[in-house]
């Protein structure tokens, strides 16, 4: 366990750091991404953390949220890595906006939904702190590919400056103090987002999902906790912080992330190996699908997309593709659709703008051929 944070808090007379708004326009233009690996998409340190001597934000009146707020968004702004960082309050946003940022993943449901919380996201997105969610701060850290050590690292230096400038709650014996008392201890949670179809389509993510949650570890969807896996992406990550270090959750992780991937290449093998011209039919019919479409829902395209991105991955089309494809399971989401028709839609609407974007993207790409890994 790291030792406690004990350097004072800012001054509440300290003048707050001025908003500097991120525009829905800059979000979905932004390409944050260089590296896109075959199996896991992403990697994620999340910290829970609270400032000593405030309630919790679930039991804290309006005008305590509120300080909290002011406090930590004047102490975040004086961050290297968030001096130049937007500051976006929930209650400004209209729902659409809010939910764009759900779908890229720079803060929670639960954060979107409420109106007293707020977000400080650095310009290259890898870095945003949730304040006043279930506790008053979580600082989360995403990178593209698997990186677990380098994103734990920017995680701590982040953690230790915050504490330069905020007042942690800590206990000598149960550590960081939280709302949920799973996540008192190191109030760490790691993460991967893993793209599995190789073992969706063997019929093994019953299994290996029992595996994980009987060795601590919890299996999510796409957008997280109560959401299904849409296009065989999964999110990984531990379930006990309390009376574990932070080294030993990492370890765990690690150690069965680079599992799942030796499992899921040997899956895709055997699959392709077993199948022969069956299994590029699939991948086939599934870009076939996505280039004459009318009418496509977000899950049916995640699903096509899910094909196509594993035909990146095995040769039968260029690699170089993966990042596009990466890329339109993205703006295939909901608000994503909204947001560039510049309009609310309902279902149908979204999902005849859906499928004439597929069409007008995949156009010009190569036919689906045999695997070469």
């Amino acid at each position: 366990m790291r030792s406690p944070l004990v350097c004072g808090m800012k001054s509440q007379n300290s003048k707050p750091a001025s908003n500097n708004p991120m525009s829905i326009d800059e979000i979905l233009t932004s390409e944050v991404s260089e590296e896109h690996q075959p199996i896991v998409l992403s990697t994620r340190i999340r910290l829970a953390r609270n400032l000593d001597g405030q309630p919790f934000p679930g039991w804290a009146k309006a005008p305590q949220r509120k300080e909290v707020a002011d406090l930590c968004v004047d102490a975040l702004h004086q961050l290297q890595r968030l001096r130049k960082g937007h500051v976006l309050r929930m209650g400004d946003l209209p729902d659409l906006e809010r939910a764009v940022l759900v779908e890229r993943h720079l803060v929670s449901k639960e954060l979107a939904a409420g109106k007293s919380g707020a977000a400080v996201i650095s310009r290259d997105q890898t870095v945003s702190v949730m304040i006043n969610e279930e506790d008053h701060l979580r600082v989360q850290v995403l990178r593209p590919g698997w990186h677990l050590r380098g994103t734990w690292n920017l995680a701590e230096q982040l953690d230790d400056a915050i504490g330069a400038h905020l007042k942690i709650a800590f206990h000598e014996r149960l550590g960081y103090l939280t709302a949920c008392p799973t996540n008192v201890g190191t109030g760490l949670r790691a993460s991967a987002m893993v793209h599995l179809p190789g073992l969706c389509m063997a019929g093994h993510m019953e299994k290996v999902t029992r595996a994980l949650s009987q060795d601590g570890l919890a299996v999510r969807g796409w957008l997280g906790e109560g959401t299904e896996a849409a296009g065989n992406i999964f999110q990984i990550s531990n379930q006990q912080t309390l009376g574990l270090s932070e080294e030993a959750i990492l370890h765990h992780l690690s150690t069965w992330i680079k599992n799942l991937v030796e499992q899921e290449w040997n899956a895709r093998r055997k699959l392709a190996l077993d199948e022969g011209e069956k299994f590029i039919d699939r991948l086939a019919r599934s870009l076939g699908v996505l280039r004459s479409a009318r009418l496509l829902t977000s899950a049916e395209a995640m699903n096509l997309l899910s094909h196509l991105r594993l035909a990146c991955d095995l040769g039968c089309l260029p690699e170089v593709l993966r990042a596009q494809v990466d890329r339109l399971m993205i703006e295939g989401q909901p608000a994503h659709i909204q947001a560039k028709a510049g309009e609310a839609l309902d279902s149908n609407g979204r999902d005849a703008r859906r499928a004439k974007a597929l069409r007008e993207a995949l156009r010009d790409f190569p036919e689906i051929t045999e695997p070469t890994v």
